[in-house]
């Protein structure tokens, strides 16, 4: 399974990092491929290519505040969970449940 992710915070400091971090450790645990974008206080971090997100089985996003370039997933809502970077943080098995 390929994953991606897109991982904010109102401040876009401490949270963002976080969940990335938590999201690509259960990815790993689960043996997935797992990539993650961060849009934090240094704007965007590992931007996700369109061909990951085209190839992508699931898109998480795991944000408290707009994405920006959101429009690059339009023609992929129907694969999209939308989660905050707290739950992500709390209980990384949540992306995975319905």
């Amino acid at each position: 399974m390929k994953i991606v992710a897109i991982t904010s915070c109102a401040t876009g400091i401490a949270h963002t990092y976080m969940a990335a971090e938590a999201i690509k450790k259960v990815c790993k645990q689960m043996g997935y491929e797992c990539k993650v974008e961060m849009q934090g206080a240094l704007g965007i971090e590992n931007k996700l290519k369109d061909k990951d997100i085209s190839e992508a089985d699931l898109i998480i996003f795991a944000n408290d505040v707009g994405i920006a370039k959101e429009e690059r997933f339009e023609a992929y809502r129907d694969k999209i969970k939308k989660l905050t970077p707290h739950a992500v943080i709390k209980d990384p098995n949540i992306i995975f449940e319905d």
